[in-house]
Parts: structure tokens; C-alpha cells; sequence
């Protein structure tokens, strides 16, 4: 399965330490203003080397459109995109080849496949998510036409959280700080413990949160294809995802239904244009999450994603081999010690894919050429 997507589809392609990064979009409805620039922004924000508490490998992560657009506008055929990898250092991981790191895939791919690439986690790096990052920037300007806005900010790093309400805070701030945290006094926490960590070797993990602003009611089906089912999937398919939750999630489980329903009142005429009833609707809270019965209800999407530390440890932990021996590991080369400030871009990523996807599936819309 390296395809995602029902009518906007991506398909992926690579490895690590292999020659590059791609993948084909196919679905992309015709006519979008292709913004190279815009797609190229997005995939620096999830480069490696970006600050000190990321890895420090350099490369530029230039994308490549081969194919798909005409005159700085998508054609509706597949738009083929390929990264050049630039700045390998294979022998790094000389001392990973027959030894599995603990809580890492090699393990498991060695025993699904029979063979696995050592370098850099082969398949299983994150490094793949590049291809995420550009289909998501195609899938962002499409989404921009139909006033869908996607923020994503690091909400937690280890024990230092932010409030749940996102509305606490000014989302613009994100991109201030090199953690992507719209506080910047717990930013500079963040960054801190991050810097504690990376000089033990050890790693850490946290929660990103994302906010879908402007989406209109009704997309996802009501019964398999629920629309936080596939916000779901999309999250648990990124790299170190442990946990998911929209809305109130596991906190609204200690609240009773007279606390949490969200109550309906007549919209405002700002809103009145996103449903066909006579009388639109809005709610005075939006406990659900933007989502009801499997459906948009018109109200902001905001979820949660949790993420594990990283797998990888540069100091020196117990393991086995591949002869089954005990043995001892201290890997070597260039490692996150959080992958929270790289993740931020992703998980924008794999929403607006998604929500792109269930908006061109919505028989009940349309989409129209600006």
C-alpha cells in the first residue's frame, strides 16, 4: 500500500540513501494556479539541518515537477514530482546492518520481506514524507480556492503543554521558533528540553495539533468512510504516530452529555452560504470537533496527533542481532532528537490531502473554477 486516496490519490516512491524522493498525484482537478515557490516553502519547513534541535543533514530538498502542469496551471493528468537525495552518509550505519534497533521497523521489515535497507531506515524513514509534504502543498492550493485553511503547531514536548484551546493562542505565531509553537515563552521551554535531551542522546516525543478552518458540512460518508476515520488513517500512517483524537477526544470521555453537546443556534450570515437548509445552522460550542455522525458540521476541524520519541538513541542500548545474539548498539550518524518541529508541516499535509479527497467525493459539491 503506497497509495492513499480515492479521487486525489498519491502514490510514493523511495528510499533514504536511494536516489530520490517522489511520487505521481493523480485526481488533481484541472485549472489550479501551480505555485512552485508555495510547494518548495512547504517542503523547507520539513527539511533536515532547518536548526540545531533537528538533524544536521543538509540537503536542499529541491522538488522536481515532471509532469501535469501547463503554463503554471495543473492539467487534471498525474503530476509526477521527484527530491533528489543529495547529502547521504551511508557508512553511518555500517554497525545497524545486522543488529535491530529497539522499537524501530528494522525488525519487523526484516521479518515481513526477508530483506531490509539498513541505511537511514531505507523505506521506513521519515525522509519519505516528503512526498506527503508536496502532494499536500497541490492538494493546499486547491483547498485555497474553496477558502479551506490547514494550521498545524507543536502543542507538546515531553511534559510542556499548551492549553487544549487552540483559540488561546495566535496561530500566525507559529513559524516564529524553530519548535513551530505560537507561544513563544514555552517555545523557548520546548527548545530547551529539546537541547537537554539531544545532548544525552536520548530523544523525546510530543503532540501537534491542526486546525481546519473553512470546510464546509457534510463531507465523509456515515458509515466506513467517516471523516475523522480517514483524518485517522492519515495521521496514523506518519512516521512515529502513536495516538489520535478530534474534538474533546479522551478528555470529553470524563464530561456528561450535558456538558458536551454542542447546542444549535441559526448561523450568521457570514456563515449562512455553507448549507443548502432554509434555515443554516451554527453551535455555541464546538465540543464535537467539527465533526458529527462521521460528517463535517461546519464548525473548525481540530485534532490531535501524538508522537513516540524517536527510535533511534545515540548512546548505547541493549538489542539483538540478526542471529538472534545479545548484543549492545550506540548508533552513529545524523538523528532528530524530536521529530515535533519537522512533523508540523506533515501533518498539514496528510489533512489537506484528505480533506481535498472527501471534498472532490462529496456528490452534494461541486468544485468551482475561480
Amino acid at each position: 500500500m503506497n497509495t492513499t486516496g480515492r479521487i486525489f490519490r498519491l502514490t510514493t516512491f523511495g528510499e533514504s540513501h536511494g536516489e530520490a524522493i517522489g511520487g505521481v498525484v493523480d485526481g488533481m482537478p484541472a485549472g489550479i494556479s501551480i505555485d512552485v515557490d508555495f510547494i518548495q516553502q512547504e517542503l523547507n519547513r520539513r527539511r533536515p539541518g532547518q536548526s540545531a534541535i533537528t538533524t544536521s543533514r543538509n540537503e536542499a530538498d529541491q522538488v522536481e515537477l515532471l509532469s501535469g502542469v501547463f503554463e503554471g496551471k495543473s492539467t487534471g493528468c498525474p503530476i509526477g514530482f521527484i527530491v533528489r537525495n543529495s547529502n547521504q552518509h551511508s557508512s553511518d550505519y555500517d554497525n545497524m546492518r545486522d543488529v535491530f534497533r529497539p522499537s524501530h521497523a528494522d525488525y519487523t521489515y526484516a521479518y515481513k520481506y526477508g530483506i531490509r535497507d539498513h541505511r537511514g531506515g531505507g523505506r521506513s524513514s521519515a525522509r519519505i514524507t516528503i512526498s506527503r509534504c508536496v502532494a499536500g502543498a497541490l492538494a493546499k492550493l486547491a483547498l485555497r480556492q474553496l477558502g479551506i485553511d490547514i494550521v498545524a503547531y507543536t502543542s507538546q514536548v515531553g511534559d510542556i503543554a499548551l492549553e487544549r484551546d487552540y483559540h488561546l493562542y495566535d496561530l500566525t505565531q507559529t513559524e516564529q521558533n524553530a519548535v513551530r509553537c505560537p507561544d513563544q515563552e514555552k517555545a523557548a521551554e520546548m527548545i530547551r528540553l529539546i537541547e537537554q535531551v539531544k545532548a544525552e542522546g536520548d530523544t523525546i516525543g510530543g503532540v501537534i495539533t491542526c486546525v481546519i478552518k473553512g470546510c464546509p458540512p457534510g463531507l465523509g460518508e456515515p458509515e466506513f468512510g467517516k471523516l475523522h476515520a480517514m483524518l485517522g488513517a492519515a495521521m496514523l500512517s506518519i512516521n512515529a504516530v502513536k495516538g489520535f483524537e478530534y474534538g474533546e477526544g479522551f478528555a470529553g470521555a470524563a464530561w456528561r452529555g450535558s456538558e458536551q453537546n454542542d447546542i444549535f443556534i441559526p448561523a450568521s450570515e457570514a456563515t449562512s452560504h455553507l448549507s443548502p437548509l432554509s434555515t443554516p445552522l451554527s453551535t455555541t460550542t464546538n465540543h464535537s470537533g467539527g465533526i458529527q455522525g462521521g460528517l463535517s458540521n461546519g464548525q473548525d476541524i481540530y485534532f490531535r496527533v501524538a508522537f513516540k520519541p524517536v527510535a533511534t538513541l545515540l548512546r548505547e542500548q541493549q538489542t539483538v542481532n540478526t542471529a538472534g545474539e545479545e548484543t549492545t548498539l550506540t548508533a552513529r550518524g545524523r538523528h532528530d532528537p524530536c521529530v515535533l518541529p519537522r512533523a508540523v508541516p506533515v501533518v498539514e499535509a496528510m489533512a489537506a490531502i484528505t480533506i481535498l479527497d472527501a471534498y472532490l467525493l462529496d456528490e452534494t459539491t461541486k468544485f468551482e473554477k475561480k
